[in-house]
């Protein structure tokens, strides 16, 4: 399973407990690759393909399934530059807040 694959499926397990995330988050990759979270709906889409987003995360494969899995906190992968955000950061931080449950 390549490393798209496997966050693709982490994210997709997670969001089944987390609450509507009301936003569109697109999670590109630097080794190439993304994922877009689509929370506008009744219940959240999670797919591979190209498309705009409220806010957009740049990280590498190996932090973003960190982040995913708990193991990286977000608001010290974006201090320390392991996480970069564009778009709406109150977006990254309710992400963070969902995470951190």
């Amino acid at each position: 399973m390549s490393e798209i694959e496997d966050l693709t499926q982490i994210l997709n397990e997670k969001v089944k407990f987390l609450p509507p995330l009301g936003y569109k988050l697109k999670i590109e990759l630097d080794e190439g690759g993304l994922v877009i979270w689509d929370g506008t709906g009744s219940a959240p889409v999670i797919t591979n393909e190209d498309g705009s987003a409220d806010t957009t995360l740049r990280m590498t494969s190996n932090n973003a399934k960190a982040l995913m899995e708990g193991r990286l906190d977000p608001t010290l992968a974006y201090m320390t530059g392991k996480l970069k955000v564009e778009g709406k950061l109150g977006v990254a931080m309710k992400l963070a807040a969902m995470l951190g449950d």
